[in-house]
């Protein structure tokens, strides 16, 4: 960083400067905060996510001896699209999870047993399931990656910035108050000695012969 100039100038400069940062710290606090409260949605949204697909697996433990025929469930059906949508969170995107839309096979109701339906369509609700819960941890990395900038960014601002600024706005007060100090004395000498030239205008010749 270049060195500052000791004028009124950059220190305008420097006080302007501070004012930013200061107005600016409020609004990457806020930020922080709200960042948080949306971690702690997600992460209270993941969590939901997995205890319904907990309960599925227990739902579908019934349905184990029934798999165990060797019947391909999964060829009965395929994901044709995963719909998302943007929101936006103390401002950045982030992904929305609406729906997975699937593309059923036709099969012979003959030749499938009964349980067939049941099995496609809590296997459908599963696969959705995982899918939403993609999308969430999506949204959680992209808000803690958006959480670890704006707190460097505070950091930056409260240990780096704002000292820097009051530092260098100190030390251009001092050196001119000095100056001013400095200029005051000169005046004073200037004018004291005008002030004994004109009690004794031949002072400084008679000093000057002696």
């Amino acid at each position: 960083m270049a060195k500052a100039k000791l004028t009124k100038n950059e220190l305008k400069a420097q006080k302007d400067a501070l004012k930013r940062f200061t107005r600016y710290l409020p609004t990457l606090e806020l930020k922080k905060q709200q960042l948080l409260v949306e971690i702690r949605r997600v992460h209270d949204e993941i969590q939901q996510n997995r205890t319904k697909l907990e309960a599925l697996n227990r739902r579908l433990s019934a349905w184990v001896a029934v798999f165990a025929e060797e019947l391909d469930v999964a060829s009965l059906f395929s994901v044709k699209n995963v719909s998302t949508d943007t929101g936006n969170i103390a401002g950045i995107n982030i992904p929305l999870f609406q729906g997975v839309e699937f593309e059923d096979t036709p099969y012979d109701l003959m030749a499938w047993p009964l349980w067939v339906d049941a099995g496609v369509l809590a296997s459908k609700e599963y696969i959705s399931l995982q899918k939403h819960r993609e999308i969430l941890e999506e949204q959680e990395r992209l808000i803690q990656e958006e959480l670890r900038t704006t707190v460097q960014r505070i950091n930056l601002f409260e240990k780096v910035m704002i000292p820097r600024t009051r530092e260098i706005i100190r030390k251009i007060r001092i050196f001119m108050g000095d100056q001013e100090t400095a200029a005051v004395v000169r005046g004073k000498i200037s004018k004291a000695k005008i002030e004994k030239k004109k009690k004794d205008p031949h002072a400084d010749a008679v000093t000057g012969l002696t």
